[in-house]
Parts: C-alpha cells; structure tokens; sequence
C-alpha cells in the first residue's frame, strides 16, 4: 500500500483529498504545515506528497527546497497545490524539485490520476536506477574478470617469451660451444706442432744450406720466408679469434639463465655486459652511418638478490629500443649530421644508502611524444609497424621490476632524448 503525505493549511481540501485518495486504497497522511511535515518524514517517508504553496511559516517552495536537500527524502516525488496558475509560479515550482503542479479547484480525478501516475513513474525511476547499479556492479565484475584475464595472458606471454628465447640462446650457446672448445683446445697442440716443423725446417736449412735447384725453386714459389713470419701471427689472430667466440657464449649463457628458480645474489655489471654482448650486431656501424657508442659509468656495487636472466630481459628491451629510437633519428638525419652528433647510450650505476641500486640507460634520440610516454607500460602498445614488436617489452619489464620490489620510470625530452632508471633493492625481504 503506497502512503500520501498531503500538506495544506485548509482543512476542507484535507479532508476532500484525504477520503477521495482512501477511497483508492492509499494510506494517507496529513500535515497543516511545512514546518510540521518537514518534522513528520523525519519519523516515516510516505510514497508521495502533495504540497500547497501558500501556507503560514514556511510556504510550499521552501519546504520542497528543505525536502529536496535531504538525501532521505530528495527522491520523494512532490506535487504542487495551487490557485496560482501563472507561468512563472509553476516554473519556480519545477526549479525546486516538483514533479507535477495541480491548480485548485482541483478535480478529484485528476488528482487521482496524477497520483498514480508519478508513484508508478516512480516505481518505474527506482526499479530501472536498480537494474542500472546492477549492470554497473556487472560491468565492474567484468571489467576485474576481463583486466585479471589479460594480465594472466600477459604474464602467460611473458613467461613463455623469456623461456623460449632463454632455451633458444642457451641451446645456440651449448651448439657453439663445443666446436669453438675443439677449436680452442687444440689451436695450442696446432701452434706446437708448427714450432716443431718450422724448427726442423731451420735445422735442415743449417745441415743443406746449398738445397738442390728443385727445393730452391719450390722454396721461392711457396715464399717459405713469408710463410715462416707469418704462420705465427695467423696462428696467434685464430687463438684470439676463438677466445672472442668463447667469450661471446659465455656471456650469452649468463644472459640466458634459463636454470633460475630462486634468486641468487648477481654482479649486475655482469648482466649489462653480457646483454650488450648480444645486442653488439645491431650497435655496429652500417652502410648509412656510424656506430652507436656505449658510455659505461659503473660504480661500486654489491652482489644484488634478483632473477638476473630475468633483469637482463629488462636490459635488453630498453637497450633495443634505444637502438631502435636512435636507428630512428639516424634515418632523419644526413651522415655529416651524424657524426656532428653522434649517436650514444649512457649506462649508469650507482648505490643509494647501501639498500638500493639504480640503473640508468639514456640515449640522445628524438624522445617520446606526450601521448607515447603516457602508454608506453600499458601491455600490447606499440608504435613499431606490424612485425616488428609486439607492445610487451616495457610491459614485461614493468612486472619484472615489480617482482622484484623495485621501480622503473623514465624521463623523456622531445629532440634530447630518454632516460629510463631502474631501483631495486640489494636484498629481497619475504
């Protein structure tokens, strides 16, 4: 049963309007004032009131503007009672909140009517402001459901990622290695060979010093003299050669990491490098332009806590796409530009209170647009053309820092170029 406050200081309308809206089936309340009705919905809130303007103390516009700022009774459809049937009247009754205004004398069904039609409206407004806060709740649901879904995609992604391309380079290390080991093992027992030929050699030359005309033709043909200086240094260039591959797998399988299941106390240094190691191709010079020159300034740090196969995959993305934005800018530029302004990436580290390391890798390219830097961590945003990355790098190492209690953030100026610092603690606490 929906109940009707009616508030009129004339008690003939009450009780016309009292007994025609009970004959309907309403409960009905009754109030011969603003002040008094404003007093009685403090107690209980009626489905409805109809209100009079023109009443001692406080007048119908006031008491609805009181009704109105109430957050318990604001959503209370109120409708006016008037003799006041000007423009401007029902205007100002409509700004403080009416939904409806009766003009007296009024008829008895049109104020049924207009009753029952604002309290169905009302049912109407509420049942549709609760299916609207349940699609919200829904859409909020879905939202979490969905954000939670992409970031197990993305860590799914992620994961894969590092263990394919971690299996991918170790196995590419382990198929290296062991020619370049033979070839570096027995390089010494070769070198020794050829010392030991070569000494025969002179000590036959001492013995015959007047060989016959077909070894003296033989001798001058093969150059024996140039060979003999330089079979030593091709000797020595093959050991060095094999020692740089040796290096070279070496650093690629401490970049790898693929056997890391707990954090281990690392040398970070050891990271970078090795991670330059693999990126030293694309740091080459080319056909266009120069090289890009690294600048190292590494300070004094501890063993630091981490999953370092993991921090070089942080490496390696903000070092490539240094290389790519510098790559970028080079191709904008003509080559006496570019070696005017040659093109560099600064590598930095340094201690913070004995607890924290920072990593801090600039390049000197054009920078990152305002509407690049605020998206450049959200996971599949890429400004690389389709085929050349995949928008999970900055992504990946965003998690990845995290994981690691840490903090990464950048600096980018448009023409100078961009920063990204890496904060991570020297110890983990679990």
């Amino acid at each position: 049963m929906n109940t009707i406050l009616i508030v009129d200081d004339n008690p003939a309308n009450l009780s016309v309007l009292s007994d025609a809206l009970d004959e309907e089936g309403f409960e009905i309340w009754v109030a011969k004032s603003g002040k008094v009705a404003l007093e009685r919905v403090q107690y209980a809130l009626p489905d409805l009131i109809l209100l009079d303007i023109m009443m001692p103390e406080i007048d119908g516009y006031e008491t609805c503007r009181q009704l109105k700022v109430n957050s318990q009774t604001q959503d209370i459809p109120v409708i006016f009672m008037t003799a006041l049937s000007d423009t401007v009247n029902k205007v100002e009754g409509f700004q403080v909140g009416a939904v409806d205004y009766i003009t007296k004398p009024f008829q008895q069904e049109e104020v049924i009517s207009r009753v029952k039609l604002h309290l169905k409206l009302h049912d109407l407004a509420e049942k549709l402001e609760h299916k609207n806060t349940l699609l919200e709740d829904n859409y909020a649901e879905l939202k979490l459901a969905y954000k939670n879904l992409q970031q197990m995609q993305i860590k799914l992604i992620q994961n894969e990622k590092l263990l394919s391309v971690g299996q991918m380079i170790a196995g590419i290390a382990h198929e290296i290695n062991n020619p370049v080991n033979f070839i570096y093992g027995n390089l010494a027992h070769a070198n020794e060979y050829i010392q030991n030929i070569l000494s025969l050699l002179y000590l036959y030359q001492e013995e015959y010093p007047n060989p016959s005309s077909h070894i003296r033709v033989k001798s001058e043909e093969i150059d024996i003299d140039f060979i003999k200086d330089d079979l030593s240094k091709l000797i020595n260039s093959m050991n060095i050669g094999a020692k740089r591959i040796h290096e070279i797998v070496k650093s690629t399988k401490n970049f790898s990491r693929v056997d890391e299941t707990t954090m281990k106390a690392c040398d970070i240094h050891e990271g970078i490098d090795s991670t330059l190691t693999v990126l030293n191709y694309r740091l080459k010079s080319k056909l266009e332009y120069p090289s890009i020159e690294v600048s190292k300034n590494y300070g004094q740090l501890p063993l630091v806590e981490c999953y370092l196969g993991q921090l070089n995959q942080v490496f390696l993305n903000i070092i490539a796409n240094a290389i790519d934005a510098l790559d970028d800018y080079n191709q904008q530029r003509s080559l006496e530009e570019v070696i005017k302004q040659p093109s560099i990436i600064k590598i930095s580290t340094k201690l913070i209170d004995n607890n924290w390391i920072a990593i801090q890798i600039a390049d000197n390219g054009l920078g990152m647009s305002k509407e690049v830097q605020e998206k450049i961590f959200e996971p599949f945003f890429t400004t690389k053309p389709i085929g050349k990355g995949t928008g999970l790098g900055l992504s990946m190492s965003y998690e990845i820092v995290q994981k690691h209690g840490g903090y990464i953030y950048y600096q980018s100026t448009p023409n100078v170029g961009t920063e990204f610092t890496i904060k991570i603690p020297v110890q983990q606490k679990f």
